[in-house]
């Protein structure tokens, strides 16, 4: 496993706080910030999918990576990608203003562009800073996966495209590219049930949800893992299971699990903005259930 050269090893894809109006709690996401650096998290990603950045004006993006910046001394990184390359510009071009140490630019979702028109994305975004920049290809949600061939280009040719969060759920494709352009870049297991497969053919760590409560335990896992304690490696991963099950079902996806979750720890983040729904009773009873086996 190489060490990450940018960001740490376990970061977590932030929710995002809201009131019972429904509005930007940015108290609430200073504190909860605050929690996460104190318990196992390296870095944040703010205003990404977890986020639920699709349902976030461009004044409330701002406003939280802002926040979030002056609330945490680790490396927080600002979710600047969209469908439309000119508003990921534009986004892109004030991180550095916000207090972002880096900028997460998600493939384009929903016009599903060739393989060109991805390239093409990616390179204007990321010519749009001086900051590090992370790419994340997501083909569940944005509909169409990004080639090998696209990103060996990008991370050898855009000095300041420096790392991958990868959720492909494709190992074997994970370690060609490693193999082929791993001095370039640096790949973060984007789904937390991978993070093991992909410490194995070289990633440096993980974008995580469930690290919202696990991260002292994904810690545990990468430090396992780098000092070649295996079985030990397994066994926290083995005892993780139950998170990664619990983060994403039809009754209640990623924003809605953590949020539960995170209330049943005493952080008050408020509800999902829709189309999310209000989280079901069995939801938070089911996050009772986890933390205690979880800590029992």
């Amino acid at each position: 496993m190489t060490a990450p050269r940018h960001f740490g090893a376990v970061m977590s894809a932030m929710v995002t706080p809201f009131d019972k109006h429904g509005q930007l709690d940015l108290d609430a996401a200073q504190r909860l910030a605050r929690w996460l650096a104190q318990r196992g998290n390296d870095g944040l990603v703010v205003a990404a999918t977890t986020g639920e950045a699709s349902t976030l004006t461009d004044d409330e993006r701002c406003d939280l990576v802002r926040a979030v910046a002056e609330a945490v001394t680790i490396p927080v990184l600002a979710g600047t990608g969209s469908n439309d390359t000119l508003h990921s510009i534009a986004l892109t071009r004030k991180a550095r203003g916000l207090g972002a140490a880096g900028v997460l630019l998600v493939a384009p979702y929903y016009n599903r562009p060739p393989q060109a028109g991805i390239e093409a994305h990616f390179r204007a975004a990321a010519a749009a800073t001086d900051l590090p920049v992370m790419i994340y290809d997501v083909p569940v949600r944005t509909g169409k996966r990004v080639s090998q061939e696209v990103l060996l280009r990008l991370f050898r040719e855009v000095p300041n495209i420096v790392a991958f969060k990868d959720a492909t759920g494709d190992p074997p494709a994970s370690a060609a590219l490693i193999a082929q352009a791993g001095e370039h870049f640096d790949l973060y297991s984007g789904d937390d049930s991978y993070t093991l497969p992909l410490l194995a053919v070289g990633a440096v760590g993980v974008v995580g949800t469930s690290t919202h409560w696990t991260g002292p335990q994904f810690q545990q896992m990468v430090a396992a893992f780098q000092a070649g304690q295996m079985a030990k490696a397994r066994e926290i991963n083995a005892a993780l299971m139950e998170s990664f099950e619990f983060i994403n079902s039809e009754a209640s996806v990623f924003s809605m699990s953590i949020k539960a979750m995170l209330r049943t720890l005493g952080q008050e983040v408020g509800e999902c903005r829709l189309p999310l729904p209000p989280t079901p009773p069995e939801v938070e009873q089911r996050a009772r259930q986890v933390w205690a086996g979880l800590n029992g």
